[in-house]
């Protein structure tokens, strides 16, 4: 296996003193590169990622683009729901729709067990290929979150306002914490193959969550985030939490046994600190900067990085997903200059 020369993101994420601040970009892999854009013209997302040298291809394109600190595997949360039972589709400017929906706990007991091996073995051989092989940093394999995918299996695909979900956890207590148990099973045994295939980090996304309050976030949803983090804790290598629109929730997220607080742009790094965020952190640029003069980005940046480089263990990214219409050469741009002004700063 070949070893990861760049361990700055590594360091960062166990809360060390670095160099200089690292830096990736949620869906840096993909999306707005013209390159991606035009095997997707050929393929859907599933085939790409089930072909282990192409998706490779495309995890690995952002770090030789733009220089990057970490790679992000490409795939999507709903890769693993096949194996269980879930008839998944993503469908073009809609997203993943899901045509058998969760409506009753008998519909929950139906559901299976992943065998990663045997399920996903082309996300396996994914990352072997990128360890052992192309990359010299690290690879960040990950996950969604129960609450994220039970969101999709029961409203059967996007929803603004997750009504569905919330109307199921509220009414169906039981088949609601069978389904969290599931879910936390498939996420614990899926990341762990991941980790033994060559994954260096871990993220989980739970991007739907910020639609509870925190009492209901305790209640139906914390036990199982604590049991996925305490369970993956043992694989001894950083592990971080994410979601949006969710800054009522970070706190409880620095209680969870993970080493990395990812925010969105909603909640200032500093008032993160302040309300007592006690672990390194990661964000939090809105990405719709990245569409506004150069000027602004480096303004935006330059704020947030400041903020950010108070505490040792700070990991630059953004707020959310980098979007389809961003200028490949903006990001390249961006990643330099978080390189160099926070490299500059550190050496006083």
């Amino acid at each position: 296996m070949t070893k990861v020369v760049n361990e700055t993101f590594l360091k960062a994420a166990s809360g060390e003193k670095t160099d200089y601040v690292p830096v990736w970009y949620m869906r840096q892999a993909g999306r707005s590169q013209p390159e991606y854009r035009e095997l997707k013209e050929k393929y859907s997302l599933f085939e790409i990622t089930q072909q282990p040298e192409l998706c490779a291809y495309v995890t690995r394109l952002p770090v030789e683009q733009y220089n990057v600190d970490a790679a992000i595997l490409y795939k999507d949360i709903m890769t693993p729901l096949p194996a269980i039972g879930v008839d998944v589709d993503i469908k073009t400017g809609v997203g993943p729709v899901i045509s058998n929906p969760i409506q009753s706990l008998a519909d929950v007991e139906k559901l299976g067990e992943i065998n990663p091996e045997e399920d996903v073995p082309y996300v396996l051989e994914t990352i072997k290929i990128l360890t052992e092989q192309q990359l010299s940093v690290p690879l960040i394999g990950f996950a969604g979150a129960p609450f994220t995918m039970a969101s999709y299996m029961i409203e059967g695909g996007p929803s603004k306002n997750y009504n569905k979900t919330k109307a199921f956890m509220y009414a169906e207590p039981k088949a609601w914490f069978a389904l969290m148990d599931k879910l936390g099973e498939m996420v614990i045994t899926y990341v762990r193959s991941q980790i033994k295939a060559g994954a260096k980090a871990i993220q989980i996304f739970d991007s739907w969550v910020g639609a509870l309050n925190v009492e209901d976030y305790r209640y139906f949803i914390k036990p199982v985030m604590q049991r996925i983090f305490s369970a993956l804790k043992e694989e001894r290598m950083p592990l971080i939490m994410f979601g949006v629109g969710a800054s009522h929730l970070a706190l409880e997220w620095n209680d969870l046994p993970v080493d990395v607080v990812g925010l969105d742009w909603r909640l200032p790094i500093q008032e993160a600190r302040k309300i007592g965020i006690t672990k390194t952190v990661q964000g939090n640029l809105d990405p719709a900067v990245l569409l506004a003069p150069w000027q602004v980005v480096e303004e935006k940046a330059q704020a947030i990085l400041d903020a950010g480089m108070e505490h040792p263990g700070y990991i630059f990214n953004l707020g959310h997903g980098v979007f389809p219409d961003v200028d490949p050469e903006t990001l390249k741009r961006l990643t330099a200059f978080v390189h160099e002004y926070s490299a500059a700063k550190l050496s006083r």
